[in-house]
C-alpha cells in the first residue's frame, strides 16, 4: 500500500520535476559548462579548452568592476532605507481608523504601475533639457541651490536618482506585507503592556518588532536578491547603454555580454552570472545565520 502511495506521489510530482529540471537545472548546468569553456565562439560553437580564464577576464574587466560597485551601493542603500521607511509608513497606516483601506490602496498603486513608465516619469522630473531643468531642479533653485543634471551629470547625482527610484518602486510591496503583519499581531499583547504602563517605544521594541520580525527578515532577504538583479530600472532612467553612463549593474553586464554592443560572449556572461550567484548565495547565508538570533518565529 505504501509503495503504491509513493508511486502516485511521484507521478503527481513528475510534471513539476520535469518543468524545473528543463527550465532551471539544465540551464544552470549549461551556464557552468559555458563559464569554463575558453575562447568560445558563438558562431562556430567551438572553443579552445577548459579553464578559469573567463572568470579572470570578468574580474579584471573595468566595466564589470563598475557594475559590481553600482550594484553594491544600490543594495546597501536601498534595502535598509526602503525597509525602514516601509515600516514607519505601515505603523502610521495601522494606527489610522478611518479610510485605512483607501490609504493602503494609494500606497500600493506604484507597485502595479509599469516600471518603465515610472522610470520615464522620473527621467522627466530629474533630466535637464534645452527647454527646462526639470521639476526637481526648479525646487532646488527655489531654495537657492544650483541646478544639477541628475541623468547625465556627476556620478553621485545619477546614483541618487537610481537609489531614489528603486526605493520608490519596492516601497509599496513592503508596505503591503508589513501592514498585513502588523494587523496579525494579537491585540491582547498591547492591552497587557498598557496595563503594565509600558511606553509606546517599549511596546514597539518588545512586542511589535519581535512579532513581525519574520516578515522583516523575508523583506530583507528578497530585497537583497531583488536589488542584485536590478537592470530594467536603470535602463528606464539612463537608456540602454549603461556602460557609457557608468550606471550598469551585474545583470546588465551579463546581458551586454550576451546581446549588447559587446555581445556574443556567452562564456564571459556565464562566468559573471556565476559570480553573481556566489555573491547572492553568500549574503543569503549570512542573513540566515544572523536571523537565528534576531528572528522570532
Amino acid at each position: 500500500m505504501k509503495k503504491s502511495n509513493n508511486l502516485k506521489a511521484w507521478l503527481y510530482l513528475l510534471p513539476a520535476i520535469a518543468f524545473l529540471g528543463f527550465f532551471m537545472v539544465y540551464p544552470l548546468i549549461d551556464v557552468i559548462i559555458y563559464s569554463f569553456e575558453e575562447g568560445y565562439n558563438s558562431a562556430s560553437q567551438t572553443f579552445f579548452g577548459y579553464g578559469g580564464y573567463n572568470f579572470s577576464y570578468v574580474l579584471h574587466d573595468t566595466y564589470f568592476l563598475q557594475a559590481v560597485k553600482n550594484t553594491f551601493i544600490l543594495v546597501l542603500v536601498t534595502v535598509p532605507l526602503s525597509t525602514g521607511i516601509a515600516l514607519l509608513i505601515s505603523l502610521g497606516l495601522n494606527s489610522i481608523k478611518k479610510l485605512k483601506n483607501f490609504f493602503q490602496t494609494v500606497f500600493f498603486l506604484p507597485y502595479v504601475t509599469n516600471t518603465l513608465a515610472v522610470g520615464l516619469v522620473f527621467m522627466i522630473l530629474f533630466k535637464k533639457t534645452a527647454y527646462t531643468d526639470g521639476m526637481v531642479n526648479l525646487l532646488i533653485n527655489f531654495f537657492g541651490g544650483p541646478s544639477v543634471d541628475f541623468i547625465e551629470g556627476p556620478y553621485w547625482a545619477k546614483m541618487f536618482v537610481m537609489c531614489f527610484y528603486t526605493i520608490w518602486i519596492v516601497l509599496p510591496f513592503k508596505i503591503l506585507i508589513l501592514t498585513s503583519a502588523l494587523a496579525s499581531v494579537n491585540e491582547n499583547y498591547y492591552k497587557a503592556a498598557k496595563v503594565d504602563g509600558a511606553s509606546s517605544f517599549t511596546i514597539f521594541r518588545k512586542i511589535t518588532l519581535p512579532m513581525i520580525s519574520p516578515m522583516i527578515f523575508y523583506l530583507v532577504i528578497t530585497g537583497f536578491i531583488g536589488a542584485f538583479k536590478a537592470y530594467s530600472d536603470e535602463v528606464a532612467l539612463f537608456g540602454t547603454d549603461l556602460n557609457a553612463a557608468g550606471m550598469n549593474t551585474i545583470v546588465g553586464y551579463v546581458y551586454d555580454m550576451l546581446y549588447g554592443t559587446g555581445g556574443g560572449y556567452p562564456s564571459y556572461a556565464s562566468a559573471a552570472a556565476l559570480i553573481l550567484f556566489a555573491i547572492v548565495m553568500t549574503i543569503t547565508v549570512i542573513n540566515l545565520l544572523v536571523s537565528r538570533k534576531n528572528v522570532h518565529y
